[in-house]
């Protein structure tokens, strides 16, 4: 059950990400400062942190060709998410709009992806697709009923 606290740490950070971006691109003047610091973030964490700890396990060998290139591809759809959030705060977007939108819309995309990549060997419950229009439905009650800044 250790899985959970973690899950909950990214659903914290994550959540907290929008509103610190738009913070700093805001105090930055420009929203290609704000993604240059983000890069600077991912390569401390991402890069430093992993290697220190492979390193430490004598395990920075072994990588393959197929999983190394799936792991860029995430690493770059993460970026390619930021530079789209970065984006929607430039053309006016507000943490209170954009972060709602993201985070009801990523997880639709993530089961519609999955079973396409990993078809069920069953039809999918009924309520899943209640799902899908109530998360829709959520996101729009939280962009609608939101407090006024």
């Amino acid at each position: 059950m250790l899985w959970i606290i973690f899950a909950l740490g990214a659903a914290l950070a994550w959540g907290l990400y929008g509103p610190a971006l738009h913070r700093g691109q805001i105090a930055l003047g420009n929203p290609m400062r704000a993604l240059l610091c983000v890069g600077l973030a991912y390569f401390l964490i991402g890069v430093l942190v992993p290697v220190a700890n492979l390193s430490y396990q004598g395990q920075l060998q072994g990588f393959t060709t197929k999983g190394s290139l799936a792991a860029i591809a995430g690493g770059a759809l993460g970026a390619i998410g930021a530079v789209c959030i970065i984006f929607a705060f430039k053309s006016g977007g507000l943490p209170t709009y954009v972060m709602p939108l993201v985070f009801a819309g990523a997880p639709l995309v993530n089961v519609i992806f999955s079973m396409w990549l990993h078809p069920p060997k069953t039809a999918p419950n009924p309520l899943l697709y209640v799902g899908f229009v109530l998360a829709a439905a959520g996101a729009g009650m939280v962009l609608y009923f939101k407090p006024q800044s």
